[in-house]
């Protein structure tokens, strides 16, 4: 059953035309995410479109999951071919207050002509479901959010004909992990150094963290990405169910840090699970509040997930880092031995939500 809080309109037929001008027998509609073998479609179709636009595949089943069941947030539209086969896939995610990110997948073995054709198929879906989510959410503009490699230029050519403007660009790095830096922290669980007090959230008696030490973790964050690029406002619900959907989220690898007794620093990290090799952490989320910058709270968390991985066994932390931020947060990035491996873009439109429900 959908939840009612999901603000997307679920039948295809109630957005698109009669006619969405597709060929001859294909069609626009739902998909069924507990049918493996049209996960297993999507998760080719995302792996191809990986390597087009970057050399190589890490999607995994997991990440399709994610999008085709997490009803609560999001909506997806497939467009099938004559035969049935799944040709392209929409995703959109109610991610945030005026904030929809869009996944937009096209089979990159169609002739040019089909696959535009789909393309705009899948666009008009996304727009007619920004003026839906955001007419819900009582907006007079809905942005939507979708991101591209940044050497794929069929999917740049789509995006600025459909009026989509690139607005910033992210580099993707990555730092090796060795088994001597077990070391660079006391103990991942807790230390302490200079007034800042690291550790890792609290779990309560059955397991599942402490409520309280969550609530700080997410207050940490909206605090001290306020002045960010893009920053949205995320209620608590919506923050907690978000990364529980994350394919690598685990509850141990959640730490705050603490100055004066109080929360000033979080970081969330989770796993990068590999499919030969040692698996590698992540960090989806570091943020520390403009109070305590300067204390060394930054490079203590980062140094915690780094020792914490090597006591795992695992051989690298990975991270996101906007290239356009003013803060240079890439140099403390580079000096404790991050590099870029990729670099991706973020691409934005805004839709005036008037015309929901004409």
């Amino acid at each position: 059953m959908i939840p009612e809080d999901n603000r997307f309109e679920s039948d295809p037929a109630e957005v698109l035309p009669e006619d969405p001008g597709l060929p001859r027998g294909w069609e626009a509609g739902t998909v069924d995410g507990d049918d493996p073998a049209q996960v297993e479609r999507l998760t080719d179709l995302l792996r191809a479109h990986e390597r087009a636009g970057r050399g190589w595949a890490t999607g995994s089943e997991d990440d399709v999951l994610v999008e085709v069941h997490g009803l609560e947030m999001r909506e997806n539209l497939v467009v099938r071919d004559d035969e049935g086969l799944i040709r392209a896939w929409g995703s959109v995610h109610d991610r945030a207050v005026g904030r929809m990110l869009y996944v937009h997948i096209v089979d990159r073995t169609l002739p040019d002509k089909i696959a535009r054709t789909c393309s705009d198929v899948l666009f008009e879906w996304a727009h007619a479901q920004a003026r839906q989510v955001g007419a819900e959410r009582g907006l007079a503009v809905q942005q939507i959010d979708t991101g591209a490699f940044q050497d794929d230029e069929r999917q740049h050519a789509w995006l600025a004909a459909a009026d989509f403007t690139k607005v910033r660009t992210w580099w993707q790095m990555s730092r090796s992990v060795i088994a001597d830096e077990v070391e660079l922290v006391p103990d991942p669980l807790a230390w302490s150094k200079d007034g800042v007090h690291f550790r890792l959230v609290r779990r309560e008696a059955g397991g599942m963290p402490d409520e309280a030490d969550l609530r700080a973790v997410h207050d940490v964050l909206e605090g001290a990405f306020t002045d960010h690029f893009n920053s949205a406002e995320e209620t608590f619900h919506e923050f907690i169910h978000r990364l529980r959907e994350d394919p690598g989220h685990r509850w141990d690898h959640w730490w705050l840090a603490e100055v004066d007794g109080e929360p000033a620093g979080a970081l969330v990290g989770t796993v990068s699970e590999a499919s030969k090799g040692p698996d590698g952490s992540y960090v989806s989320y570091l943020g520390v509040l403009e109070s305590a910058r300067g204390r060394g709270v930054a490079k203590g968390l980062l140094h915690t997930i780094i020792a914490d991985a090597a006591a795992r066994g695992r051989d690298r932390v990975g991270l996101e880092v906007d290239a356009d931020s003013p803060t240079g947060a890439d140099g403390l990035y580079v000096s404790m031995g991050w590099g870029t491996k990729y670099t991706t873009e973020s691409w934005h439109k805004d839709v005036p939500v008037e015309e929901a429900g004409s």
